[in-house]
């Protein structure tokens, strides 16, 4: 483990390089067990270099299926993370553990981390599924990908609502009659409804 972690820091910029972040943590993943990726991402965690702590928030992402305290860490600490940059490795994270368990396994959770009363958890959620209907299950069933998005369509976070908002945008060139037919019930005298509804409706208003 001290190696690799002397390895990253000789390595990684501090400058921003997901790329290389993303390849550093899938090639310790694939390589080292289960618990060794637990304990380095927790080291990683502590270091002062954000792009360290992204390796060590996917390498988290990576054992939670085994860990569940690395989930919870994930959840709970991770995500009170000042940069936006790691709330992108977050949403990443929770979407290789969907990926993982699998996405119907993983419907309960994911419905539960779309309703915390945490904002980047909500929207770890609804970013890093992205494009939903890319992924198994929500493949076959759209509809619940939709339903889900949708929900958040008054979210108090607009951060949020943007996110869900081009989610469903994301659906609608595949699965444009199932955005239609959403944002035909939905009430716009709400300023946030309507911004999302902006956002989700984009391609197929302009042809409905």
């Amino acid at each position: 483990m001290n190696d690799f972690i002397t390895y990253l820091e000789e390595t990684i910029p501090e400058k921003d390089s997901l790329k290389l972040v993303k390849t550093e943590a899938q090639k310790f993943y694939h390589s080292n067990s289960l618990e060794e990726c637990l304990q380095t991402g927790y080291t990683l965690w502590e270091k002062a270099n954000f792009q360290l702590q992204e390796v060590g928030v996917l390498l988290l992402g990576y054992c939670a299926h085994q860990y569940p305290d690395a989930l919870s860490f994930l959840r709970e600490t991770v995500s009170r993370h000042k940069s936006w940059k790691v709330q992108e490795i977050l949403a990443m994270a929770f979407d290789n553990h969907c990926k993982i368990v699998g996405y119907e396994q993983a419907l309960p959770l994911i419905q539960e981390w779309i309703n915390d009363d945490n904002a980047n958890v909500r929207r770890a959620v609804s970013e890093g599924l992205r494009i939903w209907t890319n992924r198994p299950f929500f493949r076959e069933n759209p509809r619940i990908a939709v339903e889900l998005l949708a929900a958040r369509r008054e979210d108090a976070s607009e951060y949020v609502r943007k996110s869900a908002g081009n989610a469903l945008r994301d659906i609608s060139r595949r699965h444009p009659e199932l955005i239609l037919e959403e944002l035909r019930r939905w009430n716009l005298s709400s300023k946030k409804v309507r911004q999302v509804y902006q956002l989700a409706g984009k391609f197929v208003m302009q042809n409905s």
